[in-house]
């Protein structure tokens, strides 16, 4: 579904990345970790074309969207729920939700897609007339993750969604990205919390400073020495 081949970026001096490729394929939960500056959330912006790459390719759905505008992308059903929310404060749930689907024009599916929402996030629908920004860390998150369901995507980047979480949301919102990915959601995380991210990951890839340095099934790496010991707190 997604092939990424020699990406590189580089900001100013500074090799971001260089020269990575992976792939992503259809129905997989797919996660890159890394420490901090490793790369991470500048693989999913080249991936969404929000930042200039220097090289490489990047195709979706067996079409070269390399050098796609972003808003483009979205179009594509490739859809990116950003590191740190980034929901509208001032707007209401509803009114954040409708805004994932604003290049829409079905208005029963709309609907339906909402339902949905509401199936994953039940919180959403009781806060659905509140100003988001009074929205706890966890609830801005499911906001965030139910937003970008509205645009239907077929292939979903999660940029650290349990950053800053207590520990019970950080454990209900990977139940519900496996309930999304499950429903028919192929998924790329990217995730501090390496543990969480291989233990509901069907491969990952291991980013740094700018390489992939190891990649496997999520379980080979979860029982690697030099994983567990880099990122595992083993």
């Amino acid at each position: 579904m997604l092939k990424v081949e020699n990406l590189t970026v580089n900001y100013g001096a500074i090799r971001a990345l260089k020269n990575i490729s992976f792939n992503v394929e259809k129905g997989e939960i797919i996660t890159l970790i890394g420490s901090n500056g490793a790369g991470k959330t500048t693989t999913l912006h080249s991936i969404s074309n929000l930042i200039k790459k220097q090289g490489g390719k990047i195709l979706f759905k067996n079409e070269d969207i390399t050098n796609v505008a972003a808003d483009k992308i979205v179009t594509k059903h490739l859809i990116q729920v950003p590191e740190g929310r980034r929901i509208f404060q001032n707007l209401t749930v509803k009114e954040n939700l409708e805004l994932g689907a604003y290049l829409r024009k079905d208005k029963k599916e709309i609907q339906s897609d909402m339902d949905r929402v509401f199936e994953y996030f039940p919180r959403m629908k009781e806060r659905l007339r509140q100003n988001a920004g009074t929205l706890s860390g966890g609830e801005l998150q499911m906001l965030a993750m139910g937003r970008a369901l509205m645009a239907q995507p077929e292939l979903l980047l999660l940029d650290e969604p349990s950053m800053g979480l207590a520990p019970i949301f950080v454990d209900e919102i990977f139940e519900i990205i496996k309930k999304i990915n499950k429903d028919g959601t192929t998924i790329l995380l990217v995730e501090q919390n390496a543990f969480k991210a291989l233990s509901i990951a069907n491969r990952g890839y291991i980013l740094e400073t700018g390489e992939i340095t190891k990649s496997g099934p999520a379980q080979d790496l979860i029982n690697d020495s030099a994983v567990k010991s880099a990122y595992l707190g083993g």
